[in-house]
């Protein structure tokens, strides 16, 4: 897990974020696990936004991303998710020290 400290770093550089991923009526197909995967892979740190057509509730939707070990769900501000994932081979963000 993360610490107190980390969160809030990173809630803190997610704040300007616009959501890149949006949560609709498919819920989590496929392809929006692939765009969930794509996105942090390109950014590390991600919005995702559930909207009102998604079947699962907010929390639904943040108890099955937190089912994957590769991410961290840092965040809910809303119908707004903030998503964490280091990349593996060249992490851009660097977190503070625990």
């Amino acid at each position: 897990g993360m610490t107190g400290k980390q969160k809030s770093y990173l809630r803190a550089l997610a704040h300007p974020l616009k959501p890149v991923v949006n949560l609709g009526k498919q819920g989590f197909s496929q392809e929006t696990r692939r765009e969930i995967e794509v996105q942090l892979l390109d950014h590390e740190l991600i919005k995702l936004k559930v909207l009102d057509n998604c079947p699962l509730t907010k929390k639904e939707c943040a108890d099955e991303l937190s089912r994957a070990k590769s991410l961290e769900v840092v965040q809910v501000i809303g119908k707004t998710l903030v998503l964490y994932c280091p990349h593996s081979d060249e992490p851009e963000i660097e977190l503070p020290a625990t």
